[in-house]
C-alpha cells in the first residue's frame, strides 16, 4: 500500500525527521495563502501515487503567492499517468548544496531488512549503483535485535562522511529505519535528503509503502491520515480485472485467492507461498515469459475460491495457458487447489491438459491432488523440481512471444 508524499512526510514527522516548512492545498487559492504564509519562493508538487511528476509537469516553482496560485491551478488539473492529484504540496524552496539518498527495504535473498545510502541523491538509486557503485553503501539489520544508531553510522561512515554530516545523515537514517519497523513498511525511501546552504538537512522527497497485510494493525494511523479501507493504493487506479480479483477473494474468509495485479502477457499465473509468489513471477520473466497477471493464493482457500480465480484469469483476453506454482505447503491442501483450478478450467470451456502448462504444488494431501491431475492429463511435478524450473517449463509450454 503506497502513501502519497505528503502522508509519508507526516509519518516521518512522527519520528522527528527534518522536513521543509509547508502544507497541502486542494485549491489554487489555498496554495496562494500557503505561499504567502511561507513568505518566499516555494515548490509546488502534484500529489499522485505514480512517479514521473517532474517530467509530466507536476512540479513547479514560484517566487510569489500569485505565481504559486497560477502554478497550482495548472497542477490540480493535470493528469499524470491517468491520475489527477488529490492535492498539491506547497513547501518553502531551499538552497541545496548536496543531496543524499537514504532507503530501507527488505532483501529477499538475505531474508533481512537492508539500509541503502548514497551521497549521490536526486537520481535513481539503480542508476547510481550501476554507474557509480562506490557511492552506494548497504547494511543489513535484524528485526529481532533492537536497532541502534551505531549500525546506521557504520553504513553512512563507509561512504567517507565525517563530522557533522556523518552525525546528521546517521540521525535521519536511524529515524527512517524506525519508521520502517514501526509501520511494517516494505519500502522507506528519502530521495533526496538535502543538505542546505546553512548546513541543516531536510527531506525534499520521500516514498513509503506499507505491507498490505499490516493495514489492520495500523488502522489508527490510516484513519488519522484519512485513508479509507476501500483504497487499494497502488501506483495507479485498479483495473476492472483487479477489482474482480478482489471480489473473488471476498467470496469467503477461508484462505487467500486474490491480490490480483493485471499485466499484458499471455501466461496466466496462479501462484503463492508468501514471498515465493514474487520469486515465481520474476522467474517467469527471467525465462522470457510474459505474465498476464500477478496473484497470491494460499492459506487453504476453498474450491470455489480457487475455481473463481482460475476463471477470472482465463477470462482475460490473450491468455494462452496458466501455470499453477507454489512452494511446499503445509497450511494449504494440494487436492483442494487442484480441484478448484481444474473446475475453473472446465467451466471456462477448456481442456485442463491443454490449458494448464504446469502444476507444481507439493505438500499437504499432495498424493490426492496428483491423482486428480493425472485423471485430467495435467503435467505436474513434486518438490524435487524447483519453483524456478517449474516456471521455465511453463514458459517453454506457452511458447516465446
Amino acid at each position: 500500500m503506497r502513501f502519497y508524499e505528503f502522508e509519508a512526510k507526516r509519518l516521518l514527522a512522527k519520528q522527528r525527521v527534518p522536513l521543509p516548512k509547508g502544507g497541502t492545498a486542494k485549491t489554487a487559492a489555498e496554495a496562494k495563502r500557503l505561499a504567502a504564509d511561507l513568505g518566499g519562493p516555494v515548490v509546488l508538487k502534484s500529489q499522485v501515487l505514480s512517479g514521473g511528476r517532474m517530467k509530466a509537469g507536476g512540479v513547479k516553482f514560484a517566487d510569489t503567492p500569485e505565481e504559486a496560485e497560477a502554478a497550482a491551478a495548472v497542477i490540480l488539473t493535470l493528469p499524470i499517468r491517468d491520475q489527477l492529484p488529490v492535492c498539491v504540496s506547497v513547501e518553502a524552496k531551499a538552497a541545496v548544496q548536496k543531496e543524499y539518498y537514504l532507503g530501507v527495504t527488505f532483501d529477499a535473498v538475505a531474508k533481512l531488512p537492508v539500509m541503502i545510502v548514497s551521497d549521490m541523491g536526486g537520481i535513481d538509486i539503480e542508476e547510481v549503483a550501476e554507474t557509480h557503485p562506490q557511492h552506494v553503501a548497504k547494511g543489513h539489520f535484524s528485526t529481532l535485535i533492537p536497532f541502534t544508531d551505531f549500525r546506521a553510522k557504520e553504513v553512512v561512515a563507509s561512504l567517507g562522511l565525517k563530522g557533522g554530516e556523518l552525525t546528521a545523515v546517521t540521525g535521519v537514517l536511524t529515524r527512517l529505519v524506525r519508521t520502517f519497523l514501526a509501520y511494517d513498511l516494505t519500502l522507506a525511501e528519502i530521495n533526496p535528503l538535502g543538505q542546505l546552504d546553512d548546513g541543516s538537512f531536510a527531506v525534499l522527497d520521500c516514498h513509503l509503502d506499507m505491507e498490505e497485510e499490516a493495514r489492520d494493525r495500523h488502522q489508527d494511523v490510516l484513519v488519522e491520515l484519512g485513508i479509507g479501507p476501500d483504497e487499494t493504493r497502488q501506483g495507479r487506479p485498479p483495473t476492472e480485472f483487479e477489482i474482480r480479483g478482489a471480489q473473488v477473494d471476498a467470496v469467503d474468509h477461508r484462505g487467500v485467492a486474490g491480490r490480483v495485479v493485471e499485466f499484458d502477457g499471455n501466461l496466466g499465473l496462479v501462484i503463492g507461498a508468501g514471498g515465493g509468489s514474487l520469486t515465481i513471477f520474476d522467474a517467469v520473466q527471467k525465462y522470457g515469459g510474459r505474465p498476464a497477471n500477478y496473484c497470491e493464493i494460499g492459506g487453504n482457500p476453498s474450491v470455489k475460491k480457487a475455481c473463481e480465480l482460475t476463471k477470472l484469469i482465463l477470462s482475460k483476453p490473450g491468455v494462452d495457458k496458466i501455470a499453477v506454482i507454489m512452494n511446499v505447503v503445509s497450511n494449504t491442501r494440494v487436492d483442494i487447489v487442484a480441484r478448484g483450478v481444474i473446475k475453473g478450467v472446465v467451466e471456462s470451456g477448456f481442456d485442463p491438459a491443454e490449458k494448464i502448462s504446469i502444476f507444481r504444488i507439493p505438500g499437504a494431501w499432495e498424493a490426492d491432488g496428483f491423482k486428480i491431475l493425472e485423471k485430467y492429463g495435467v503435467e505436474y511435478c513434486d518438490r524435487s523440481v524447483s519453483m524456478s524450473e517449474a516456471a521455465r517449463r511453463a514458459v517453454e509450454k506457452v511458447g516465446m512471444p
